[in-house]
């Protein structure tokens, strides 16, 4: 995110420092140093992806601490500011706060830690951890961390998720494809191009497995397919190009390691990565879970049932999952409430009883937010929620400081409301005709 700092109004939005110092036992790490301390490490890592102002991270603090005091000499225990070095979580395809990876034996191949977050729930899963690295070194079945200077002839199978496409199988996989494809074009004889073979396999499979083959790597013999070679310019070898639906091809001019190749793969991924979902309020869970986990949660108010029916709700609600799609980057949570529903809520931002739709943006942590001022439309929110983005925008106190009772309900069954049914009148013993007499 962008901070404008010296804004009157930007207080709800600014960063607060790290949850850890130079005096903790928990090793600090960044871009500049995660390569060099963890990927390049014999060491198991236990890596925390956190952000300063979520109020699971702050909780999980002091027994990340004592975790890496405990384990200090036999297990490393970093964290990363994945709110200021968004790039590093992406990366990671850290999507929520707190995410804890474990990285062992192969450091391309992280394990998500699912463990309590206590520090001797920790202490027990890094310790497992390790006694599995020791046990696969034992069996010989891992040699720990390999600096990537494998051997070159180290055979064919090692490129098995790399897929070779040619001049009559290349449009029918690549053009139109929902999938994000990064082809590589080579010449056999290409020194260069042989220097990169055992890279890129390794990326093809790291990254087939991290994005569910969503982004797909590729390999055109350049010299046979020259068909291709000629359409799209290829001058020179290895020339790596990225397709994607929609769009004109790319060059990927980024560097040539595994690691640099993935990275970018995974970058490509997020923004091709479905946006955050769109949950209705239903239960005090529901709201609190969203909220405690992202940095804000945009919350909107939209009409009763009975004023705008079915498709009249899902109008609003493609809105919103637009505005989710455009700044899911940002990893905020989404949530929605029908008008009345949750009384208490909207008289604690100032909405309740009127102006349906209404959009507020909460920041729990400091129990603060903003409303939509403008249209509840594309262009309305995505006003609202770029001034959002930059530290702008009016901000208020959460009524009574905290989140008031939230009811559970019933969730929205996607169809136009019903009045309630009224009891039948039986009018047939009923003399109309003495309807109209004035009685005395």
């Amino acid at each position: 995110l962008l901070f404008v700092v010296g804004t009157v109004s930007c207080t709800l939005f600014l960063a607060v420092n790290g949850l850890y110092s130079a005096s903790d036992d928990v090793i600090e790490l960044t871009p500049t140093n995660f390569n060099k301390e963890v990927i390049q490490s014999e060491s198991l890592w236990l890596v925390e992806f956190y952000a300063p102002w979520c109020g699971h991270c702050q909780r999980l603090t002091p027994e990340w601490k004592k975790a890496a005091t405990a384990l200090k000499g036999v297990v490393k225990v970093g964290a990363v500011d994945a709110d200021k070095h968004q790039s590093l979580g992406g990366q990671y395809g850290v999507r929520g706060f707190p995410t804890i990876k474990i990285f062992g034996a192969n450091k391309n191949k992280a394990e998500d830690y699912q463990g309590g977050r206590t520090s001797d729930a920790i202490v027990d899963a890094a310790l497992s951890a390790l006694r599995s690295l020791v046990k696969e070194r034992l069996s010989g079945r891992s040699g720990g961390y390999s600096s990537g200077k494998q051997s070159r002839e180290s055979g064919g199978g090692d490129k098995k998720d790399v897929i070779e496409l040619t001049d009559d199988s290349f449009d029918k996989n690549v053009i139109n494809s929902d999938d994000v494809w990064m082809v590589e074009f080579y010449a056999p004889w290409c020194g260069h191009c042989k220097n990169l073979e055992p890279e890129w396999a390794a990326a093809a499979t790291e990254v087939k497995e991290q994005t569910k083959g969503k982004v797909k790597l590729a390999a055109v013999d350049a010299t046979v397919n020259q068909m291709l070679a000629s359409r799209y310019g290829i001058r020179g070898f290895p020339t790596i190009k990225i397709f994607q639906k929609g769009e004109d091809p790319v060059d990927y001019d980024g560097g040539r390691t595994r690691s640099d190749i993935i990275a970018r793969a995974l970058d490509l991924f997020s923004d091709n990565a479905p946006p955050p979902e769109l949950l209705e309020i239903i239960s005090e869970d529901v709201l609190k879970s969203t909220c405690d986990a992202h940095q804000l949660c945009i919350i909107s108010v939209l009409p009763h049932i009975l004023d705008t029916g079915a498709s009249g709700r899902n109008s609003y609600l493609d809105v919103m999952l637009k505005m989710a799609e455009k700044y899911k980057k940002k990893m905020w949570g989404w949530l929605w409430t029908e008008a009345g529903a949750q009384s208490d809520l909207e008289s604690s931002l100032g909405i309740g009883g009127f102006g349906y739709p209404a959009m507020a943006a909460i920041n729990a942590r400091k129990m603060k937010f903003a409303l939509l001022k403008g249209s509840f439309s594309e262009q309305g929110i995505n006003e609202f929620l770029r001034e959002l983005s930059v530290g702008r925008g009016s901000t208020a106190p959460v009524g009574g400081g905290a989140f008031p009772k939230i009811h559970s309900v019933e969730p929205w069954d996607g169809k136009d409301g019903e009045l309630p049914v009224e009891d039948d009148i039986d009018l047939s013993d009923v003399d109309l005709d003495d309807l109209g007499k004035d009685e005395l």
